[in-house]
């Protein structure tokens, strides 16, 4: 792709979600989405490969079927009540398509089938887009008209979600479709927390898109896309390995890695709120994630590939570069943990 025109598509999917984040009227909203949309079509259909033809397409219609509901519930409040304000969503049909449009954009399950497909047939690099910055436009609609929503039904979907996160990365193969259900499994723990307390909505997600990102710079600097390309990386770039291995933990939400913290206020409140029930179903549904995590870190670092040396490593390294943005988030992944009673006192 010429370098002009990807400075323009990814400029404007930073204006779109700019636009959503600093508006609270409706239609300044729906423009912002829908810029978001359209220009990050042509970055998923940049390689020319059928597949990733498939996913812009597939991506296409959830967003715009998304992008039509919300519409029509802003429209059909605004009819109502004379009000286009994000803050002022009173009526119980806009509420409900509210919620429909939001996390079919968020992929949070039950409307979360198109986002391992769209994350498998795109790059890399797309991938980690996909997984983390696209969701700031919706999360922040979420987060200003949170105090509208209902709560129970935000919590049945995110036990659902955490659920499906859960089973569906289990038997997966690919690099790109496990981060997608581990993506549907952390926006579930973001949803059930989202109108019982905004601010650690906030913070998970900030530390859910710090280890993603880790994840998916590491993979593009391994240049491993499945399980199988995993097996060979030890031997080579021992080093960038272990802090895949570390973030992979980390996502897990063992301690003392910074993917704990999150887990841990979320269940504090729970606890404290007496939904003590919904509080430890989700901790169980954890370990479902958890197992395909350490399935990974076992294969890729207990275990090697066949290969005719005797050696436990080529004295050959692979000289690679380290990006700033792997370096960066590394240390956020594994390290934030020793700030959290300096985030709860505040």
């Amino acid at each position: 792709m010429n370098p002009y025109i990807l400075a323009l598509m990814m400029s404007s999917v930073a204006t779109g979600t700019i636009i959503v984040a600093s508006t609270h009227h409706w239609l300044f909203a729906w423009i912002g989405l829908e810029l978001n949309t359209l220009a990050i079509l042509p970055l998923l259909a940049k390689t020319y490969t059928p597949r990733a033809t498939e996913a812009a397409t597939k991506y296409f219609l959830i967003q715009a079927a998304a992008s039509s509901t919300l519409l029509f519930a802003s429209s059909s409040n605004a009819w109502l009540t004379g009000q286009w304000s994000m803050t002022e969503l009173t009526t119980q049909p806009a509420v409900t398509l509210l919620t429909m449009a939001l996390m079919m954009k968020l992929g949070v399950a039950p409307l979360h089938t198109w986002l391992p497909e769209v994350m498998q047939g795109t790059s890399t690099n797309m991938a980690l887009i996909l997984a983390t910055w696209q969701k700031l436009a919706p999360f922040t609609m979420l987060y200003i008209t949170a105090h509208t929503l209902h709560t129970q039904t935000l919590l049945t979907l995110a036990l659902t979600s955490t659920l499906i996160g859960g089973w569906g990365g289990l038997n997966q193969t690919q690099l790109r479709k496990m981060m997608a259900f581990s993506s549907i499994a952390h926006l579930g723990w973001t949803t059930a927390i989202i109108t019982l307390n905004k601010d650690l909505a906030l913070i998970t997600l900030i530390i859910y898109i710090t280890m993603t990102t880790t994840v998916f710079s590491t993979m593009s600097v391994l240049d491993t896309k499945s399980f199988k390309d995993a097996t060979t990386t030890w031997t080579t770039t021992p080093t960038t390995t272990t802090i895949l291995l570390l973030t992979l933990i980390s996502l897990g939400g063992l301690p003392p890695l910074s993917g704990f913290a999150p887990k841990w206020f979320i269940l504090n409140t729970l606890t404290y709120l007496a939904l003590t029930a919904l509080a430890v179903t989700l901790a169980l549904t954890s370990l479902l994630s958890l197992m395909f995590y350490i399935r990974l870190t076992y294969i890729t670092s207990l275990t090697l590939a066949p290969i005719t040396s005797q050696m436990k490593l080529k004295w050959r390294l692979k000289p690679l570069q380290q990006t700033w943005r792997t370096t960066t988030t590394a240390a956020l992944t594994t390290m934030l943990l020793p700030l959290t009673p300096l985030i709860i006192t505040n």
